[in-house]
């Protein structure tokens, strides 16, 4: 496969790699940029994208590890995507949600609830992952008050756990806060400690620390009383926070737990639904819950346009409804609904669907997974874990000082051998577009496994 960028400098009277990168370091602010040199960033300049791979400006070809930010399922470059992206904004570019339906947003609205398990039949479409979490927990605030429980709104959340930057989104999200100056709420969150099967402490079993873990949530009710507590948001997978794992059983019986004391149960799928287990939704195809409410957003679309989605079951819509009262449910975007971007969601799953990408997934996640646990023969790697095709591995220096540095000293030998991965501390994670061959993955671990070699050498000298 040729190296050249397809479309590198096709564009007539484009500005040169580096009067670009000037212009993005005087005027541009990145996700999570540090404020303290924000100015002087090289954010690589990226200049197009086929398949699994993107070329930067100079031409360079990279393995995109991290599937863009966890959501380029169908790959980059789809032509048909384009063509019905185009055909849309031609015909219907917009209209408000607010008063009007459009064909895209009704067609998506039906495919959705027929993918979602069980009753969760109902959609309201957001601008993305943080967007369609603040609905889940205003849906959750509402439900309440329409029921006569205004104290019933304590969330339960977990440690490690991301669900977004939006206010609520932020507060119930559990990754370290270090050095940050944002403001969250904290009268209404409570956090459950790690659930990561990795930090148990030495000589305790698996079913052991599901037990602590479950027990975390008992106690937790019992504490805060359940009738405060509102919900309890969960990802099946920690993803940002490490691709966390939690103990088999570990879901099931929480939601058990939930269901028993009136509190919604909210599964955080803008991760690893649309494809990412193998299966539309995770929740029940792998891990055999129905929650009371889905978020999901990313491989919605495949990431070629932005769109999130809540899905709430009808047995939370019912409690909601027909109380006798007028009522609005004050919530939703100017783009909620956006018939452009329903339109590439429907393209999406159209693709998925004719290409048999979800048993792909399931097919290839064997091979992907062995590749990902032969990576424990490193000294430096301390853990190897994933589930599909999301997997990462956690680094083990010789002093915390070098433990800090793993992600990016990984990240960099990867970056140099033509693979991205999303450096997070003292773990590298990956999550590649679910279009990757066997041959491809090969490439993928091929690289890892050299980079790693390059870091131990280094960290051994």
């Amino acid at each position: 496969m040729t190296k050249a960028s397809p479309t590198l400098h096709s564009r007539p009277n484009t500005p040169s790699a580096e009067t670009l990168s000037k212009w993005d370091r005087e005027h541009q602010i990145h996700p999570w940029a540090a404020m303290d040199d924000w100015r002087t960033y090289d954010n690589m300049m990226v200049d197009s994208a086929k398949g699994i791979y993107f070329w930067d400006a100079d031409g360079k070809r990279y393995i995109d590890g991290p599937g863009g930010m966890w959501c380029s399922q169908i790959g980059y470059g789809r032509r048909e995507m384009a063509e019905a992206i185009a055909d849309q904004v031609i015909k219907l570019s917009y209209t408000s949600p607010f008063t009007n339906a459009t064909e895209p947003s009704a067609l998506l609205a039906k495919k959705i609830a027929e993918m979602a398990p069980g009753d969760l039949n109902n959609v309201m479409f957001t601008t993305g992952g943080s967007t369609a979490v603040d609905t889940a927990l205003r849906t959750m605030q509402y439900f309440n008050n329409r029921r006569g429980l205004p104290d019933k709104k304590l969330i339960i959340a977990r440690e490690k756990g991301y669900h977004g930057s939006t206010y609520l989104a932020h507060s119930v999200t559990g990754k370290e806060r270090d050095q940050s100056h944002f403001d969250f709420e904290t009268r209404l969150v409570h956090f459950l400690p790690d659930v990561n099967p990795y930090r148990r402490p030495e000589g305790m079993s698996v079913d052991d620390w599901c037990d602590a873990k479950v027990a975390d949530l008992e106690n937790a009710i019992a504490r805060l009383g359940a009738d405060r507590i509102g919900a309890f948001i969960a990802e099946p997978i920690l993803s940002s926070g490490g691709v966390i794992v939690p103990p088999e059983g570990y879901h099931k019986r929480t939601w058990e737990i939930c269901r028993a004391n009136d509190i919604l149960y909210i599964s955080d799928e803008v991760v690893t639904g649309f494809g990412r287990l193998g299966h539309w939704f995770a929740s029940e195809a792998v891990f055999g819950i129905v929650p009371d409410i889905i978020t999901s957003a990313k491989g919605l679309t495949s990431g070629y346009l932005p769109l999130g989605a809540c899905i709430i079951s009808d047995r939370v819509m019912e409690q909601m409804t027909g109380l006798g009262e007028a009522s609005a449910f004050t919530n939703g975007y100017t783009y909620s609904a956006h018939p452009v971007s329903c339109v590439a969601a429907l393209k999406n799953i159209e693709i998925m669907e004719r290409e048999g990408i979800l048993e792909h997934v399931r097919a290839v996640t064997p091979h992907f997974q062995a590749r990902l646990k032969a990576l424990l023969r490193f000294d430096i790697v301390g853990d190897a874990r994933g589930m599909g095709l999301i997997g990462c591995i956690e680094g083990k220096g010789k002093n915390l000082e070098a433990e800090r540095t793993l992600g990016a000293r990984i990240d960099a030998a990867c970056e140099e051998l033509g693979l991205m991965v999303r450096p997070l501390i003292n773990m590298a994670v990956f999550s590649p577009p679910l279009i990757i061959t066997i041959d491809q993955i090969d490439e993928m671990f091929d690289i890892l496994e050299k980079a790693l070699e390059k870091v131990s050498a280094d960290m051994a000298a």
